[in-house]
């Protein structure tokens, strides 16, 4: 009965991160800001990745990847987030809002199964070296990164199926800046008990298998690194993993954060200011730990800004 005098959504309000006009346009300018630098330093990335033949290595393929897929789902939240600074209606129709929730969850599972992909690979290179060239042929590449799309569409798609049922009758108003997970639920007036499992239950495969391969792979790696007699080599090997790791702990450890707590802890206004982190800034900051970390990056940035100078 409930469903029948339910009245049919044509689109959603988002509240937003603030309600006050002048801060919002403060917020606008910040965040124009941060997007900007987010495409133009992942952009950058790829194209000097792809140019320079000293990083077509399998680490940097992979890290190739990790920048396209951070352009992509910081693109799915950051575009309308900024015209809703401007509007005083933030409205988004009822089929973008399910679409942009796959979106970005798609790309953030794919973010989180190719951090464990970059991971396996430096186990790899550093426990086992004389086999690094077959392991991580371009073939086994090429199939690592389908592996991670292909689990973040088949994750999304499962839970996508389980949302659209839902009858979202209490309100139409989002207490979010985009359409994610938990606040649309907190809308359905339909019991959405196995829509938490199904959350519960992909995250764990998606977020659980990635992190249990992280895990692993630096406890092998530690164990490697210890039993190296040579301390250049020891820091060597750390530093060859020191950017990958910062990266792993922000964005797993906000991810935890988010979707790994009880029920009855979930705050949507302390969620919005966690969101922001990790689908406006963490992607911006990813490319400038690797950037900033790595000697070979470093190094092909400073020729690329050389040459260009040079034929200017």
């Amino acid at each position: 009965m409930a469903a029948e005098n339910c009245t049919v959504l044509t689109d959603f309000m988002l509240l937003g991160l603030s309600g006050r006009q002048d801060v919002q346009q403060g917020l606008f300018v910040l965040f124009l800001l941060v997007y900007g630098i987010t495409v133009i330093a992942n952009l950058g990335m790829i194209l000097l990745i792809n140019t320079d033949p000293r990083l077509h290595t399998p680490m940097y393929y992979f890290l190739s990847n990790l920048s396209f897929c951070d352009v992509c789902y910081s693109s799915t939240v950051s575009p309308k987030m900024l015209a809703d600074f401007l509007s005083e209606q933030k409205r988004i129709p009822y089929h973008l809002c399910f679409v942009q929730m796959f979106l970005f969850g798609t790309f953030a599972a794919v973010e989180c199964v190719m951090l464990s992909v970059m991971a396996y690979d430096r186990y790899v290179a550093i426990c086992s070296p004389l086999l690094y060239t077959t392991a991580m042929s371009r073939k086994a590449c090429v199939r690592l990164v389908a592996v991670a799309y292909a689990a973040g569409l088949m994750d999304m798609t499962i839970f996508t199926s389980c949302t659209l049922p839902l009858s979202l009758c209490n309100s139409n108003v989002i207490n979010h800046f985009f359409c994610d997970i938990p606040p649309l639920l907190a809308l359905s007036s339909s019991d959405t008990a196995i829509n938490e499992i199904a959350l519960t239950v992909s995250c764990s495969c998606v977020v659980g298998t990635s992190i249990v391969t992280v895990l692993l792979s630096y406890s092998y790696i530690l164990a490697t690194i210890l039993r190296m007699k040579s301390a250049a080599g020891r820091r060597r090997a750390f530093s060859t993993c020191a950017s990958h790791l910062t990266a792993v702990a922000l964005f797993f450890g906000t991810l935890l954060f988010m979707y790994f707590r009880p029920s009855s802890s979930y705050s949507l206004d302390t969620d919005k200011i966690a969101s922001v982190f990790y689908t406006v800034v963490i992607p911006m900051l990813n490319p400038l730990i690797y950037s900033l970390r790595n000697k070979d990056v470093k190094g092909a940035l400073r020729k690329a800004v050389g040459m260009k100078l040079y034929s200017g």
